[in-house]
C-alpha cells in the first residue's frame, strides 16, 4: 500500500513524531530537578527567570541549526558569527560613533551576506558543510581577535551600554517587557521584593529580557514556516533527498543557502542581545556555541541525516539543556558534572532517534 495513504495507529504516530526525545527528556529533568532542587530556589522567579534566560540563549541559535540540519546541511561558525557580530556592532557603534541603529542593521546585514556566502560556497562546490563552515569558524574568530586589536589595541570593547542609550532599535534587544505587570505581582506578593537598599519594595523580577521574547518570536517563526509553508516542505525536501528533490522542481541551492543566511540572522541575534546585556563585547565570545546548538537539535529529534527535524523539539532540547545547567548548581551538584549529564541526555538522544529512523524506514 502507498505509504500516503496506508494507515498508521496513533501509538505508532507518536513514536514518530521528532519531539518525542525532547518531550521525555524534558519531563524526566523537570522531574529529577523537581525532587531534587526544589526547595533550592530554582523554581521560585529569579530561579526560573535565570534557567529561562540560559535556555533562550540555547533556543535562539537552536532554531537556525534545526532548519539547516532538515535541509541536510551544518554550520559549525555559530559560534564564532557571534563573537564577530558582537564586535562589530561595538567597533561600528563605539568605535567608530555611529548611531547603534546603523552599528545593529549593518551589522546584520554583513553577518547574513557571510551566512549567504557559506551556503553559496556549499552548493557551487559540493564540499561538506562541515569543511565550509568549519574554515569560516577560524576565519571570523581570526577577524574578531585582529580587528579590535588593531583599531582599539585591546580584545574587549566596552561602552556599548552607554552608545546605545535612548536608541530605539537596541531597546528591541537589550530592553524588558511587562515591567508594570512585574511591579503589580511584586506589590501583590506574588513575586518577592527586595527588602532593603535603593530598590527596596521593587520586584526581584522586573520584566522579561528582549532576549527571551526573541527566543520565542523565533520559535513561533520557525515551527509556522517549517510545517505550515510550501518552502517549509521544501526544506524537508532538501534535507532528505537533494536530488529527487531537484527533479521535482524544488529549489534546493535557493533552500539551502537561505537556511544558512537565516541561521547567521539567528546568531546575530543572540551576538546583539549578549552586548546590550554586558555593554561590551569580548573576542572570546560564542565559544562552542556552534556544538551546543547541534546539541541542542539532536536532544530535540532531529536526525544527523537531514530531512526530519522539528522547531519545537529543537526548543525543547534548548530548554532541557539551559534548565540541566542551572539546575545542577541549585541542587548542589559538582558544576563539572554539567558535561557528564548533557553527554547521557545527548546519547539518550540519538539512540531515540535512530531508533524511530528505523520504525519510519522499516529497517532492523
Amino acid at each position: 500500500m502507498d505509504e500516503r495513504v496506508k494507515q498508521i495507529s496513533p501509538m505508532r504516530r507518536a513514536m514518530i513524531r521528532p519531539e518525542l526525545g525532547g518531550i521525555v527528556g524534558t519531563v524526566a529533568v523537570f522531574v529529577f530537578f523537581g525532587l531534587f532542587a526544589f526547595d533550592s530556589g530554582m523554581f521560585n522567579s529569579q530561579g526560573i527567570m535565570n534557567w529561562s534566560v540560559v535556555s533562550a540563549q540555547f533556543m535562539i541559535i537552536a532554531v537556525g541549526a534545526c532548519l539547516l540540519m532538515i535541509a541536510g546541511e551544518f554550520d559549525l561558525s555559530v559560534g564564532s558569527m557571534i563573537g564577530f557580530a558582537g564586535m562589530m556592532i561595538a567597533i561600528f557603534g563605539v568605535t567608530l560613533g555611529w548611531p547603534m541603529w546603523i552599528a545593529i542593521l549593518v551589522t546584520f546585514a554583513l553577518c547574513v551576506s557571510i551566512g549567504a556566502l557559506n551556503g553559496f560556497i556549499v552548493v557551487r562546490t559540493g564540499l561538506p558543510s562541515f569543511i565550509v563552515t568549519l574554515a569560516f569558524l577560524f576565519i571570523l574568530r581570526g577577524f574578531t581577535i585582529f580587528l579590535p586589536q588593531t583599531i582599539e589595541r585591546k580584545t574587549i570593547i566596552g561602552g556599548i551600554r552607554e552608545a546605545a542609550e535612548g536608541d530605539w532599535l537596541a531597546n528591541l534587544f537589550g530592553g524588558t517587557i511587562g515591567q508594570g505587570f512585574f511591579t503589580w505581582m511584586g506589590e501583590s506578593g506574588i513575586i518577592a521584593t527586595f527588602e532593603r537598599g535603593t530598590r527596596e519594595g521593587e520586584p526581584v523580577v522586573n520584566g522579561i529580557p528582549m532576549l527571551i521574547v526573541w527566543a520565542l518570536g523565533l520559535v513561533v517563526v520557525g515551527h509556522v514556516l517549517l510545517t505550515r509553508t510550501r518552502f517549509g516542505n521544501w526544506i524537508f525536501a532538501a534535507g532528505g533527498d537533494a536530488e529527487a528533490a531537484r527533479n521535482s522542481g524544488v529549489p534546493v541551492n535557493r533552500v539551502k543557502i537561505s537556511m544558512f543566511m537565516f541561521t547567521a540572522f539567528c546568531a546575530t541575534v543572540f551576538a546583539a542581545c549578549q552586548v546590550m546585556e554586558f555593554g561590551s563585547a569580548g573576542a572570546d565570545r560564542g565559544l562552542l556555541k556552534e556544538f551546543e546548538a547541534i546539541i541542542a537539535v539532536v536532544i530535540g529529534g532531529a536526525l544527523l541525516t537531514g530531512g526530519y527535524g522539528s522547531v519545537i523539539g529543537a526548543a525543547l532540547g534548548a530548554l532541557i539543556f539551559g534548565v540541566v545547567q542551572q539546575g545542577l548548581f541549585f541542587a548542589g551538584v559538582e558544576s563539572s558534572l554539567f558535561r557528564v549529564f548533557l553527554g547521557v541526555i545527548l546519547l539518550f538522544a540519538v539512540i531515540l532517534n535512530t531508533y524511530i529512523r528505523r520504525i519510519i524506514t522499516g529497517e532492523r
